[in-house]
């Protein structure tokens, strides 16, 4: 299936749902807004920023960082002192429709062995990103505008987390998204709704992680760090890039996605973009169909199955390929999320030609502290290499009100790049600070 067979495949799933569905759009409050831009649940003015996508995704992280906290340790003159500067924060949301954030995340990882020369790989990655709501402020088809720029770097290590699995002979990412790029322009897009809600899609310079088979525990700065409990290992997601994507609900409970996007994204030069989206044509392309309990617990409750597809990438020498994901989360009385998601890719440059994963996540102090364990199968792309097995376990620590840190370990049983190794152990620990 090529990508504009996916396009027209989706196109088609939206003309039906308007045809079919009858009343059910707009007569009830939560399917009447938009999958892909829904309304938020935090007890703060950052309550109506429109939001795309999971919980990485910009809207979720703004939400996310301003809701109420229950930190280890208090520093009530260090809150005193900032108070003001999140006061003005809020006023800017307020009269203003800007809503934005600051934030800091390193990742240490260090592993037991290694194949190559690299043991211990670190990296920080400094983040400025928001909303500015422009048009429709308060009705029922607000646009804005989205941005996000971001610069990784090493930290003392010749090599930075994402490359440290296939260092020490690991067919995957033990700290995604953790690269090295300097700086980058990873979000620059406009968001709609349509149709009072009904519909909303997004165009320009987007990361289609934020909204390709997503789910509860999904989100790298504050949740899993190895990409077989984040994206699916089968999935070939490309770099951030030009792209469009558009979302919408057929009933309360049952949704469509699908995205269109530059297979050659480049966040370092976004520039490039307009040459390879538009004259090289190399599309990455996927459609997704969904169900949920309630569209404001559209990534909470959910179970989903997932079609991609990328065409041939000729500089980088990457054949053309497809596959098929599925997934399915529960947050169980707002505490425990089960997950058991698993992928089948053909090609396509994709790490994994099959995965099955599954899990739980428990949630503490007000949704704040977050304990997680995650096992996984994967079969790596590629002839002669062995099937491996993956363990992660974290726990998110809410230490003050604006800094969490994160203890991990990963055990990585019969690598496929390290023969010889058995078990692998990665030890690692994440700090962000958000302000």
């Amino acid at each position: 299936m090529t990508s504009r067979a996916l396009v027209s495949l989706f196109c088609g799933l939206v003309l039906a749902m308007f045809l079919g569905s009858g009343p059910a759009w707009g007569t009830s409050g939560d399917a009447s807004e938009s999958l892909l831009l829904g309304a938020e649940e935090a007890s703060s003015s950052y309550a109506d920023i429109p939001q795309f996508g999971g919980p990485s995704s910009v809207g979720a992280g703004l939400t996310e960082d301003r809701a109420p906290k229950t930190p280890w340790y208090r520093f009530p003159g260090a809150e005193r002192r900032l108070r003001p500067y999140f006061d003005w924060k809020e006023r800017l949301n307020e009269r203003y429709g800007m809503a934005f954030g600051v934030d800091y995340t390193t990742l240490y990882q260090v592993a037991t062995e290694s194949a190559g020369h690299e043991n211990q790989a670190a990296s920080g990655i400094a983040r400025l990103f928001g909303t500015w709501t422009l048009v429709d402020r308060g009705g029922g088809s607000p646009g804005s505008l989205v941005f996000k720029g971001e610069n990784r770097h090493r930290l003392g290590t010749d090599i930075a987390p994402q490359g440290l699995g296939f260092e020490i002979g690991y067919a995957g990412l033990t700290g995604q998204p953790f690269n090295d790029f300097d700086w980058g322009l990873t979000n620059l897009y406009w968001q709609q709704r349509l149709f009072d809600g009904r519909i909303g899609i997004v165009g320009g310079l987007v990361d289609a992680t934020d909204y390709l088979d997503v789910y509860g525990l999904t989100n790298p700065w504050t949740q899993f760090s190895n990409l077989s409990f984040g994206l699916n290992g089968t999935i070939p997601a490309p770099n951030q890039g030009l792209g469009l994507a558009a979302g919408a609900f057929a009933s309360e409970h049952v949704y469509v996605v699908a995205g269109l996007t530059d297979a050659n994204g480049d966040p370092a030069d976004p520039g490039q973009g307009f040459e390879t989206f538009f004259e090289d044509a190399e599309y990455f392309s996927h459609v997704e169909l969904g169900w949920v309990s309630s569209r404001d617990r559209r990534y909470l409750d959910n179970i989903h199955v997932t079609a991609w597809n990328v065409d041939a990438r000729h500089d980088a020498g990457t054949p053309a390929g497809w596959g098929m994901a599925f997934s399915a989360a529960w947050f169980v009385n707002d505490v425990w999320m089960p997950f058991l998601r698993g992928g089948y890719g053909e090609d396509g440059g994709a790490l994994m030609e099959g995965t099955v994963n599954l899990g739980v996540g428990r949630y503490f102090a007000e949704s704040r502290d977050l304990l997680a364990v995650g096992v996984g199968w994967g079969k790596p792309q590629g002839a002669g290499l062995d099937d491996q097995y993956t363990l992660e376990v974290f726990y998110r620590l809410q230490l003050l009100d604006h800094l969490a840190i994160t203890p991990m370990v990963q055990v990585l049983v019969e690598p496929a790049l390290s023969p010889d190794d058995d078990v692998l152990g990665v030890f690692g620990l994440r700090a962000r600070l958000e302000l």
